[in-house]
């Protein structure tokens, strides 16, 4: 039987949270014993994403639903994108996180409205993250940029390649 829109939609947000999860894993690793405020507002956004993993998990085990194809993927692939950026410095950090919390957002706003009135425990899921990604958002495009390098690059490609796994992730 085919995966509705909802357990497809929670397999995709529960790789994307194991994704995330390791991109401030991977920034913390390299870049924590340069900036005490920075390694601590990494791990407070860890933190959240690791409850937002947790919270896609339970709600596909209720459902008697696997995780999705692309988790280890996801995981694997945030983990190198935030090791790399965390060796760039805050200004690579604050780019990778606005471009992936961008895309992640604008998905986030389109599933609540299609799973309104239609699936109330997956809307439930998916509402109850939304104010932490807006605030990663939100939190580092206030970051000071040093130099246009990182964002100029980092933004294009790092939202080209958010979109890439979703997509991609919604067919597996």
């Amino acid at each position: 039987m085919p995966l509705s829109y909802a357990d497809r939609v929670l397999k995709v947000d529960h790789a994307g949270e194991h994704g995330a999860v390791n991109i401030y894993r991977g920034q913390r690793l390299v870049c924590s014993w340069r900036d005490e405020a920075l390694r601590r507002e990494l791990e407070e956004f860890r933190g959240h994403e690791e409850r937002h993993r947790a919270i896609f998990a339970a709600e596909l085990a209720r459902r008697g639903v696997r995780r999705c194809r692309s988790y280890w993927l996801c995981g694997l692939g945030g983990f190198v994108l935030g090791v790399l950026t965390g060796i760039c410095g805050r200004a690579s950090i604050a780019a990778v996180t606005v471009a992936v919390e961008r895309v992640v957002l604008r998905h986030l706003e389109v599933q609540l409205r299609e799973l309104e009135g239609v699936d109330a425990a997956a809307h439930a899921a998916i509402a109850s993250i939304l104010d932490d990604e807006r605030s990663h958002h939100d939190r580092a495009a206030q970051e000071p940029r040093h130099g246009i390098f990182w964002p100029r690059v980092l933004k294009p490609a790092v939202s080209a390649a958010t979109e890439f796994v979703i997509w991609t992730g919604m067919k597996l």
